[in-house]
């Protein structure tokens, strides 16, 4: 994957979910969302935290070299298990606890991407980190499931609030060459949907229909299990 692609599109899909985020009032911030049991500042909070990571790896010793890819990171296993799912929920309460309003809240986030945007566009290209997993991975591969989840927690926001989605298509495509290989892009076109439908679908936004489930099996998309 290509690094500057990466850090792009993660610099475009943040600043979007920023400015979206200034104008939530206070009432709508305790609104529910699909992520439950958080409320729409949780899920904030959840985002912010996933993208807080990455100072830290970026400090840490470098792995001789990288084995985990952005599909095989979302794999089933203890990291997505309930007492790692319990922990992350309250981990974001608590974050979003912390703030005294949701423009501290927004500011946090706002503060915390930039800082992630700094430090990746500085790293060499080819630079691997090591997840709190400890999947050896290249930046550039787990920076892009950081893409992945401002993008797709920013769909679950916008539905939250009842907003148009802000998805930019630089992350969209990202997201979409993630899940399908060529052949799977082509099958795409044939099916007709467009690209927001399908990242719905292939991500448990929208239900399959059973008249669908034929059609997704041609696309042979890359399931990724997500928290």
């Amino acid at each position: 994957m290509n690094r500057d692609r990466v850090v792009e599109a993660f610099r475009l899909e943040a600043g979007q979910l920023a400015q979206a985020m200034t104008e939530v009032s206070e009432a709508e911030w305790r609104l529910p969302t699909r992520c439950e049991p958080w409320k729409v500042s949780d899920l904030l909070a959840h985002v912010r935290m996933v993208i807080a990571w990455l100072p830290d790896m970026l400090t840490a010793p470098a792995p001789t070299r990288a084995e985990v890819s952005a599909a095989e990171y979302y794999r089933p296993d203890d990291r997505f298990a309930p007492e790692t799912n319990a922990a992350r929920i309250a981990l974001a309460q608590a974050h979003a606890a912390e703030q005294l309003s949701g423009t501290a809240l927004v500011e946090d986030f706002k503060a915390t991407w930039q800082r992630v945007d700094r430090l990746c566009r500085a790293e060499p290209e080819g630079r691997a980190v090591c997840t709190r997993h400890g999947d050896p991975m290249l930046l550039s591969e787990f920076l892009l499931t950081r893409v992945v989840e401002v993008a797709l927690h920013g769909l679950d926001l916008a539905d939250a609030l009842g907003r148009e989605p802000w998805l930019t298509s630089q992350a969209a495509d990202l997201v979409q060459d993630l899940l399908l290989d060529p052949d799977g892009l082509v099958a795409l076109e044939k099916l007709g949907w467009g690209q927001l439908r399908f990242l719905r679908k292939a991500t448990g936004r929208e239900p399959i229909t059973k008249e669908e489930a034929l059609d997704v099996d041609r696309l042979a998309i890359r399931w990724l299990v997500l928290g």
